[in-house]
């Protein structure tokens, strides 16, 4: 059993939840303090991803970083690197379907953060990157946690969108989740199932690694 579609899967999912983890919560912070026209039009375009056929995104992805497109093909022309059939292509994928999960979960909790606790830290003299960072991000930890885990298990189970801009090489871009749909497509079902018990086992793991982390800090404020 080639164990390449698990460690590039959890590459994949690791390098999109990091990357989402800190454009979500920058997103959000940001859109929190527009005008309401304004934020609500972002707020849809942000979270479209969220609600489109990962074939769809897919094919947005293919349009702008294919080698004959404007973005993709400078990238190739200039630094002479491929944005697409490449493991790091399905980054890209991982990352844009996981960012709505991060934004909106920071969001709702951002937006519930009692404003008086930043205005009566400014009356203290702090600046505003040390209250975000050492008062409300501590708050709103919880939503936070929440959208991270949320973020690395979509990023984690992504296949329309990554089967598109990266394809399905064995040994080079294949994850768990081309992998289980080409075992399919071939009639193994065993090895398919296997993948599948697999996935399901890591998911489930962290999702048990969220629930642990939550109830210990309920306790910790009891």
């Amino acid at each position: 059993m080639d164990l390449y579609p698990l460690w590039n899967s959890l590459r994949v999912a690791f390098i999109s939840c990091f990357i989402v983890f800190f454009t979500g919560i920058w997103a959000a912070e940001y859109i929190t303090k527009l005008p309401k026209s304004l934020k609500g039009f972002l707020d849809v375009v942000l979270t479209l991803p969220l609600v489109l056929p990962p074939t769809v995104v897919g094919y947005f992805l293919l349009c702008i970083c294919g080698p004959n497109r404007l973005i993709g093909g400078w990238i190739q022309s200039v630094f002479n690197l491929k944005l697409t059939m490449v493991w790091y292509s399905a980054i890209f994928a991982s990352a844009v379907v996981a960012f709505p999960l991060m934004y909106r979960t920071a969001r709702g909790a951002f937006e519930a953060f009692d404003p008086a606790l930043k205005c009566s830290a400014q009356t203290l003299g702090l600046s505003d990157s040390y209250i975000f960072w050492r008062i409300k991000l501590p708050c709103c930890s919880d939503g936070i946690l929440a959208g991270t885990v949320l973020a690395f298990a979509r990023a984690l189970g992504e296949y329309g969108a990554t089967s598109m801009i990266a394809g399905y090489t064995p040994g080079r871009t294949a994850t768990i989740s081309t992998t289980v749909y080409q075992l399919w497509r071939t009639n193994n079902d065993l090895l398919a199932f296997k993948w599948v018990m697999l996935n399901i086992a890591i998911s489930f793991a962290v999702l048990m690694t969220f629930n642990f982390l939550e109830k210990r800090k309920m306790g910790a404020y009891r």
